[in-house]
């Protein structure tokens, strides 16, 4: 590999996936870089959950290949994924936290299932560092889930995705429910963990602005496979039906022509945009 080529910590090749009759990808293939925020694009019912699931071994795919960080993700079992497991954390859509437990016990769930042998105290300050890092109140550690608003349970579950210090970052829908404020700051959020921690991040989003203020690259999937992937003007290139309904839609030129714009330009003129 050249010093000119990124590389790569997400492989798929080739993907099928299925309930039953009803085929969700066919021969998806899809490269995703070290240290980039990608986003990920479809109309509902695309996959792209789906896809997030097979990369992390939620979801068995029919056939293809997947690797992460260099090693293949198929036909391992549990015990040869464990390693490759605690190199990455995951988003759930609407945080997915334990209903019956503490922020702060929540936040120690993958540690005591990755590295059993710290001891509670210890684990109690970690999860304290995630809670201030994630930008929560250092209160919300003992609030259970149905004591925090909305955006305070996607930070609950960002803390808990960062728990064991993971180099790969899955967020699912991570703005959706959230007002326009809240997602913005979030957004921020998001990129200043990125940048500070070194993450590459893998999210999924219907969000024109968070697309346009924090994402290096799009991949848009549609007719059961990755159509396109790349930075926003280089999909704006593409005559793809959907790609142009999708970001020259009227949602599509209210986020340029907002804050979007601002931040796509700003990253433009830092090179971040340059293929």
């Amino acid at each position: 590999m050249s010093a000119a080529e990124p590389e790569i910590a997400i492989r798929v090749r080739g993907l099928r996936t299925s309930f039953g009759e009803h085929v969700v990808h066919e021969n998806l293939d899809l490269d995703m870089h070290k240290g980039e925020i990608l986003g990920v694009v479809g109309g509902s019912g695309t996959g792209k959950s789906v896809l997030m699931r097979a990369i992390i071994g939620l979801q068995a795919a029919d056939t293809g290949e997947i690797s992460v960080f260099g090693e293949s993700m198929i036909d391992r079992d549990d015990t040869e994924t464990v390693e490759l497991r605690k190199r990455w954390g995951v988003l759930f859509q609407g945080g997915a936290l334990f209903s019956t437990l503490t922020v702060a016990e929540n936040i120690g769930v993958p540690i005591r299932e990755f590295y059993p042998q710290i001891g509670v105290e210890l684990r109690d300050e970690i999860a304290a560092y995630k809670i201030r890092m994630t930008g929560l109140p250092a209160t919300a550690g003992p609030k259970f889930p149905a004591e925090l608003s909305g955006g305070m349970k996607k930070r609950a579950g960002l803390a808990r995705a960062l728990a064991i210090d993971p180099d790969l970052l899955f967020l699912d829908e991570p703005t959706a429910g959230l007002d326009p404020i809240g997602a913005a700051a979030f957004d921020e959020q998001t990129r200043q963990l990125q940048q500070t921690l070194g993450l590459t991040i893998f999210l999924i989003t219907h969000d024109l602005d968070t697309l346009y203020t924090i994402c290096d690259r799009v991949a848009v999937i549609a007719d059961k496979r990755v159509i396109a992937v790349g930075t926003i003007d280089e999909l704006l290139a593409t005559e793809h039906p959907w790609i142009q309904e999708y970001f020259n839609g009227p949602r599509g030129r209210a986020a340029l022509s907002s804050k979007g714009a601002s931040a796509h330009k700003e990253r433009k003129s830092t090179g971040k945009d340059e293929g």
